[in-house]
């Protein structure tokens, strides 16, 4: 990252490591998945299920890098800030968004 760090700064390289649609429906669908299994655990009392929520959505991710993407996942350098990139990234899917975001983090990287 250029500059102090930032999650201003982060977010960018956040988008460029996520350029593969592929890479991000898998994170849409393990980021949904942990927060349906979090919300159901809370709703059920089934508390093991928050610790299920964390492993699919991390794996799911993980995966997504290792085999689609071909990269490191930001968590391991920048846990917190990965973690609200994709809650970010996850609602600009839902919004239809984020295939404009890619091509403007892609353009500002040129």
């Amino acid at each position: 990252m250029s500059g102090e760090p930032s999650f201003e700064s982060f977010w960018p390289e956040y988008v460029r490591a996520h350029s593969q649609p592929g890479t991000r429906a898998i994170h849409l669908a393990g980021t949904l998945t942990g927060w349906v299994l979090l919300v159901l655990a809370v709703a059920l009392r089934h508390w093991w299920w928050i610790l299920a929520a964390l492993v699919i959505s991390y794996a799911l991710a993980w995966i997504s890098h290792f085999f689609v993407e071909h990269n490191r996942p930001a968590t391991f350098e920048h846990p917190l800030w990965s973690w609200w990139a994709d809650q970010k990234m996850v609602a600009l899917m839902l919004m239809g968004k984020m295939g404009e975001e890619v091509r403007r983090c892609a353009a500002a990287s040129n």
